[in-house]
């Protein structure tokens, strides 16, 4: 079985395939294509936000694909900055126009905090700002407009906000996990309250592709450096986001099935790149 038609199940029953295409850096006019072919290689899950200024372009490569909608798992985020009510029920709105479509799969919140961080954020939790931009995703899932609902660079504190003081749980958590980088404590914490981990920049966007260290152990399996590396992160129990606009290397990121011996997997986890 091939990874591009396995699935993790969310906690609601929704389904989200275990691999990614990821768009973060693909320029609006360029990201159509990249989807079309990230879809005709067999990727059905496709991860875009509001601050990539990529949503439209997105949403014609899903057009175009030929693929039907209800086919493709359609990931978008809501910009950390936005917290009131009122304003995130109106961005929703816009991704939905943007992606042309009448539903978005999953919705984050891209960040606890605003993003350029503001004056006092060091010393400011967000916690009552966070409650209020999560009850309102609430109200928009329970309007059917989102499938499930999440949040992206949320430490344990930001999780436990959300857990006390919310009618549903986060489905996912989008963060940064790759060889020398796993977040062991925070990843741990989420799978212990049924959270599905998200490794974005499973690659490093780029730069374990020269690691000498990890080249060995990739050249033991007859794979790339970039595929050991989204391995890695799958077997990890994370879903990983690999991104590219070029078609063979968005179709060499899916050829994962593989598996990393448990002795090979604790040579990566004590790799600490240069």
């Amino acid at each position: 079985m091939s990874v591009l038609t396995e699935d993790f199940v969310l906690p609601n029953g929704v389904c989200i395939p275990k691999l990614g295409f990821g768009t973060w850096k693909i320029p609006n006019e360029v990201a159509p294509q990249a989807v079309i072919d990230a879809l005709e290689i067999g990727y059905r899950h496709v991860d875009t936000a509001r601050v990539y200024r990529n949503e439209e372009g997105v949403g014609v490569g899903l057009r175009q694909s030929g693929v039907a909608r209800d086919q493709v798992f359609v990931t978008t985020k809501l910009p950390s900055a936005i917290k009131v009510h009122a304003d995130v029920l109106e961005c929703i709105d816009e991704s939905l126009r943007r992606l042309d479509t009448d539903y978005i799969d999953l919705l984050l919140i891209h960040g606890p905090k605003p993003w350029p961080p503001q004056p006092g954020d060091d010393e400011k939790t967000y916690f009552d700002e966070n409650a209020e931009a999560w009850n309102a995703m609430e109200q928009a899932y329970r309007e059917g407009k989102l499938r499930s609902i999440g949040v992206s660079n949320f430490e344990i504190p930001d999780l436990n906000n959300l857990l006390v003081n919310c009618e549903v749980a986060p489905m996912v958590n989008q963060i940064e996990v790759r060889i020398g980088f796993t977040e062991a404590e925070l990843t741990a914490f989420c799978q212990a309250h049924d959270i599905l981990v998200e490794a974005y920049s499973p690659i490093g966007t780029g730069s374990l592709l020269g690691n000498s260290d990890i080249a060995a152990v990739a050249t033991k399996y007859g794979v790339s450096v970039a595929q050991i590396c989204i391995r890695y992160t799958l077997q990890k129990g994370c879903l990983p986001l690999p991104k590219s606009i070029h078609r063979e290397f968005i179709l060499e990121n899916t050829k994962i099935d593989f598996q990393i011996s448990d002795a090979d997997m604790q040579v990566l986890d004590n790799i600490v790149p240069e």
